[in-house]
């Protein structure tokens, strides 16, 4: 009996032991299996606990694009009753902390984020290019930026629901498509829409290029309907831009997104 005990106990602490300096490896395999691939952490240095890499955003399997920020994104990762708590911080994208709060329930999980005045997070919008087409065809320029009160994300068999709301700026926008620069500030907030959907609103703050829509984060996906036209006096040089985006109507152009 006593041997039994003494080699329990030396497993428990063997696993602890394995628990407390797990690679940043395994973090970078996570995330990268959570996204499918598209969101990776690249040349992962340190422990799941506290670490850094270089995020990566890659095209869907068998696409050769991806893009890397050449700022390394560190995290230092406590654990929680059933979760986690990971606070991010990454030179000149993330300066000011960034918490994120990660619950298991009893089949579903819950990622909350704390907000803030200001951005939380900020990205140069060149580095969307990595996702692939059509993105990559676009080859956006500007500044993206998260800004929030606060939200919660959670998470089921069914999909996804948002407490609280989210905007992703899209500032001083430009194209290699077109040759006016820059053609917009553009804002893209995700609101709670009923059980197991997300609703999605772009509006334009300002620019040459007019952008509106609706739709949503839902069981089938992401869906979103809108418009596009030049503001005026900017309808000749925008003229081929709007034929791309979508479908024309006259001055405007149809998007349709899923």
């Amino acid at each position: 009996l006593e041997f039994r005990r003494v080699l329990f106990r030396s497993a428990l602490g063997l696993g602890l032991g394995l628990l407390a300096f797990a690679p940043a490896a395994w973090l970078a395999r996570a995330v990268g299996s959570a996204t499918q691939q598209r969101l990776q952490l690249v040349d992962a240095q340190g422990t799941v606990w506290a670490g850094s890499a270089l995020p990566m955003l890659a095209g869907p399997e068998g696409s050769r694009d991806a893009a890397v920020l050449p700022s390394r994104l560190h995290w230092q990762a406590s654990p929680r009753w059933l979760g986690l708590r990971l606070q991010l911080h990454q030179a000149g994208h993330i300066e000011r902390p960034l918490v994120l709060e990660w619950q298991a329930g009893w089949s579903s999980q819950r990622l909350s984020v704390p907000g803030g005045p200001g951005p939380l997070a900020q990205w140069p919008a060149a580095w969307l290019a990595g996702l692939g087409a059509p993105l990559n065809t676009l080859r956006p320029d500007g500044e993206l930026q998260l800004q929030s009160p606060g939200f919660a994300l959670l998470s089921d068999a069914q999909g996804w629901q948002l407490e609280g709301q989210a905007q992703l700026a899209l500032l001083r926008f430009s194209s290699r498509l077109s040759t006016v620069e820059p053609l917009g500030s553009y804002q893209l907030t995700l609101q709670p829409q009923g059980e197991h959907r997300i609703g999605l609103r772009l509006s334009t703050l300002d620019g040459a290029l007019r952008l509106s829509g609706q739709g949503e984060i839902g069981p089938k996906g992401l869906r979103l309907r809108g418009e596009a036209q030049a503001a005026p006096g900017q309808e000749a040089p925008l003229n081929n831009l709007l034929n791309i985006l979508g479908r024309r109507e006259g001055a405007l152009s149809r998007l349709s997104i899923g």
